[in-house]
């Protein structure tokens, strides 16, 4: 048997709102209740399972792979909601896309601080970083 991711859970102060934005932002399916958790499912069969929490939240990095045209469509997405992203990891290059591979990327942040990422190529198969 293969070793496959099949979900992880992301904290959330309101899971809502957070399972919301994330399946707007991406075009993804409304989140399902499972328990106490609202989970986004991926194309790949993963899940996001959102858990509410009181609780301070550490912050996580999310990457999510994507096509060209679906870069276009969820960059417009961002774009038309004013929400800032960065070309990379340390928010140091504000307002830009990255090349990295010789695809398209940009860092965002979720309502609870998480550092969600697009890029049209997996690092590692191509170019140097941009």
């Amino acid at each position: 048997m293969a070793v496959q991711l099949n979900h992880t859970i992301v904290m959330s102060h309101n899971q809502e709102q957070s399972a919301k934005f994330l399946t707007e932002i991406l075009g993804l399916p409304e989140a399902k209740p499972f328990g106490p958790f609202l989970v986004v499912e991926m194309d790949n069969k993963v899940n996001l399972d959102f858990y509410e929490t009181d609780g301070e939240i550490a912050s996580q990095h999310y990457a999510f792979l994507i096509t060209e045209t679906e870069f276009d469509e969820i960059f417009a997405r961002l774009r038309e909601r004013n929400i800032p992203y960065w070309a990379d990891p340390g928010q140091n290059r504000s307002g830009e896309i990255n090349h990295n591979d010789g695809g398209r990327g940009v860092y965002f942040e979720d309502p609870n601080g998480h550092l969600l990422e697009i890029i049209t190529r997996p690092y590692g198969n191509g170019s140097s970083l941009s």
